[in-house]
């Protein structure tokens, strides 16, 4: 059986951006309000970081459920791992999730400058400065047999789109505008060459977007 390289749950605005700008170490997403852009995910009974019962059932919930499924190993950028920029002024920066990193599996972060690898718990970042196929290779062999899940942010995705390596992109529009910041599309039908597409909207707001490899 195949190794895949999924994107799962990545959520744009209504016109298609992944983050907003002006990134910090207090606002991971710039100007954008993640609260907002991934609202539908965090109302569902299966969201990880639930303290309270309950929480929506049916198609949002199974995708939230569906998240770390056959998944074993795990590729994102490096402004997904942290707000610096340009050379490390120091290690202590261990990335936006404290000691316990939602991840479960190694971490490929991919960077221009390279740093000594580390685990948190059970997940261990690596830091690799290599082509989109490269460190691919890398995270399959990592995972152990099982898939790979490509974490974003949308331009770490558009280069995996480039490079004709994704194999099903699962993505969730929601109904906020951002204006401006960082894109993944401009419209979906931008990757109808390459894949199928299914678009199912749900009761929450959002529309998934569901692309597979022709």
């Amino acid at each position: 059986m195949s190794q895949l390289l999924k994107v799962q749950n990545f959520t744009v605005s209504s016109d298609g951006f992944g983050a907003g700008e002006n990134q910090t170490l207090e606002r991971p997403f710039g100007h954008a309000d993640p609260r907002e852009l991934i609202a539908w995910a965090g109302a569902t009974a299966s969201w990880p970081n639930r303290t309270a019962p309950g929480g929506s059932r049916g198609l949002d919930d199974y995708f939230t459920r569906d998240f770390t499924h056959n998944i074993g190993a795990e590729i994102m950028g490096r402004n997904k791992f942290g707000p610096v920029r340009g050379p490390w002024p120091d290690y202590d920066w261990k990335g936006w999730w404290g000691d316990e990193p939602p991840f479960h599996t190694p971490v490929f972060v991919m960077t221009h400058h390279p740093r000594p690898s580390f685990t948190l718990s059970d997940t261990t970042f690596h830091f690799v400065d290599d082509d989109p196929a490269a460190v691919l290779e890398r995270a399959k062999e990592a995972a152990g047999g099982k898939d790979v899940r490509l974490g974003g942010g949308a331009t770490t995705i558009r280069e995996f789109l480039d490079a004709d390596l994704v194999d099903t992109l699962h993505v969730a529009v929601s109904p906020v505008e951002l204006g401006s910041g960082v894109p993944l599309w401009k419209s979906p039908d931008e990757l109808r060459d390459r894949f199928h597409l299914d678009v199912v909207p749900s009761p929450s707001g959002v529309t998934h977007h569901l692309f597979w490899r022709k």
